[in-house]
């Protein structure tokens, strides 16, 4: 015999067990409620009741006898209980309780699964569905969904059941998932909900999302198609609605976090404007990008166009909106893991391009153009590079990438265009690639081969004094190592514009034997510094002769032995061994602390 203890002060609510009646362990006894809670008393070993202290009703103290027992198994002829009704079975524990049905009903309508219609009219136009990228863009099974039972903040106009079946997750989907194995934060506007407008419950969501990413330092894709904020949410109390908190705090990550925003069909207004915010932006050639839709242009007194007609991927791509242009939603979410493999640290593993190949890049005709991506390909790990707004400011190529594991960002003059001179827009895009890799760490390496910064009444007519010199400012603040090969022309302000500020200003500056130096085009430098001696010829064969003298003389006194040889460059390198000389440098070279904030233009 022993006595059952009240393990709390509360009050008998109901014993479920009588005396005489025999309990197996874990039975429910009695239940006692103290604060509103109620608790189970249950059997420790099977037994049999024998009394009860308190009847349902009275108030026990801690540590007071409910009621006394016999334990069946002290006893060695006691027979074995039976079965206790009380005792739950297997087949009742695997009957999904009837809250556990409630949320699993509900959570199938925002699933594409319940919305057959939606998805066969949004794969009709050739696209996927929000859920459908985002299980492209994360590792299997790693996606953690927030605020899916949301609806759109429209309960006064329309049923909760028809809000629940066409309005899933207030048309945008956020959450937490893997990319590359690492935690990345996504939000993806549902086009198949009202248009991928920006409800106010998504703006809540999205607001939730930002907030995460910005405490934990967490990169962001946005999957941003959509028309823009939505007039139709009437169950809240507002007038304009441009009290917002969503678009601060999309512009708070900049320069904190990797952003990227991914475009397949039509962007407008609101969407646009957190998709501007991103460091880079994704979108397929079927893509219409614009501060304001058809509606909107139509509203202002500015014409009626169809969405075809606004910001069409051609146009957003020549003109630096868009950063990389691909087929298809397939690309660009691939584009988007290549991307943001970047930022994610180096890799263990890569593949060494042909080295030999970096020695027939340059022709040995000083004059005749060549693709210095050739150059690029062959210095970076295989099938690391990813190049960025190729549609925009072609003076310069700009590409993220590995060499030796370790993610780089590269740039290089394109002789190509302009024969390499620096453009307004060149520089433009120079500079923000420059304030990139700077904000998230990356160390820079820098292909020259430029005549300098173009001139010209035309030039300057574009700004071309404050555009240019953002290069200069943006170098001036790197706080990543800056790594230099001459390939060919270093010459004037440009040259020192992609090295930093100036040869020094570098981790190394080297040059290939193909390197050629001055102050400015040798070729001017010898019309104007022996003008004199050159008039003083009549025109001719004779004058010519003398010019091509002198011109030999400046090349041969600016050739990149001649600048090594007085220490104004590191050294000249062997092409096929760029890769050594960058490795070294990258090893050697140091990501200082980030000194304040470090912003990104959007431009």
């Amino acid at each position: 015999m022993q006595n059952i203890h009240s393990p709390l002060q509360a009050q008998v609510v109901q014993w479920l067990v009588q005396p005489g009646e025999s309990v197996a362990p874990g039975d429910v006894l009695v239940i006692l409620e103290a604060m509103k809670m109620e608790h189970e008393i249950r059997a420790p070993h099977a037994g049999r009741l024998t009394e009860l202290f308190f009847q349902a009703g009275e108030t026990v103290g801690e540590g007071d006898a409910l009621a006394r027992w016999t334990r069946l198994d002290a006893s060695p002829t006691a027979s074995p209980p039976a079965p206790s009704p009380r005792s739950a079975s297997k087949a009742s524990q695997n009957t999904p309780r009837a809250d556990l049905q409630q949320l699993q009903d509900r959570l199938a309508f925002t699933q594409d699964a319940l919305r057959p219609e939606a998805v066969a009219k949004r794969h009709a136009t050739g696209l996927r569905t929000a859920r459908e990228n985002i299980a492209d863009l994360c590792d299997p099974d790693s996606f953690v969904e927030y605020g899916a039972l949301a609806v759109a903040a429209q309960s006064r106009r329309r049923s909760a059941d028809d809000l629940m079946r066409n309005t899933p997750a207030d048309g945008m989907v956020t959450g937490i998932g893997c990319v590359n194995g690492q935690r990345v934060v996504v939000m993806a506007y549902d086009f198949t909900v009202l248009a991928g407008t920006q409800g106010m419950r998504n703006h809540q969501k999205t607001d939730r999302m930002l907030g995460v990413a910005l405490q934990n330092k967490l990169p962001v894709v946005l999957f941003a198609e959509g028309g823009g904020g939505r007039p139709g949410d009437v169950d809240v109390a507002i007038v304009a609605g441009l009290n917002l908190a969503t678009f601060a705090s999309f512009a708070r990550l900049n320069g904190q976090v990797p952003v990227v925003g991914v475009v397949a069909g039509r962007c407008f207004a609101g969407n646009a404007a957190l998709l501007g915010c991103c460091d880079v932006i994704i979108a397929t050639t079927g893509s219409n990008i614009g501060m304001g839709g058809p509606a909107m242009v139509e509203g202002g007194g500015l014409g009626v166009f169809k969405p075809e007609q606004i910001g069409p991927s051609a146009v957003q791509h020549g003109n630096g909106v868009i950063d990389i242009l691909v087929d298809n939603e397939a690309q660009a979410v691939s584009a988007a893991r290549h991307y943001l493999s970047c930022f994610q640290g180096a890799h263990a593993e890569w593949q060494t391009p042909p080295t030999q190949a970096l020695r027939h890049v340059v022709p040995e005709n000083r004059v005749r153009v060549y693709d210095t991506r050739a150059a690029m390909q062959g210095m970076v790990d295989e099938d690391s590079l990813l190049h960025l707004r190729t549609g925009f400011g072609v003076g310069i190529h700009t590409a993220l990438a590995r060499i030796a594991g370790r993610p780089v960002g590269l740039m290089a003059n394109n002789p190509l265009h302009l024969g390499g001179a620096i453009d307004a827009d060149a520089a433009d895009k120079a500079a923000r690639f420059m304030q990139l890799c700077n904000a998230h760490g990356l160390p820079i390496v820098s292909l020259v081969d430029t005549p300098g910064f173009m001139v010209g009444p035309d030039t300057e007519a574009l700004a071309q004094v404050r555009h240019v010199s953002r290069m200069f400012v943006a170098a001036a603040h790197l706080r990543v190592p800056l790594l230099s090969v001459v390939l060919r022309k270093g010459y004037g302000l440009g040259a020192m514009a992609m090295t930093g500020g100036g040869f020094h200003e570098t981790l190394s500056t080297v040059a290939w034997p193909t390197g050629e130096f001055g102050g400015m085009g040798l070729e001017g430098a010898v019309r104007l510094g022996y003008r004199k001696e050159l008039e003083a010829l009549p025109e001719g064969p004779e004058r010519e002769a003398l010019f091509a003298q002198l011109l030999a003389q400046q090349y041969d006194n600016g050739s990149a032995i001649n600048m090594a040889a007085t220490l104004e460059i590191d050294a000249v390198i062997d092409p096929a061994t760029t890769r050594d000389w960058l490795v070294a440098g990258l090893q050697a070279g140091r990501v200082r602390p980030a000194d304040g904030a470090l912003a990104i233009d959007t431009w």
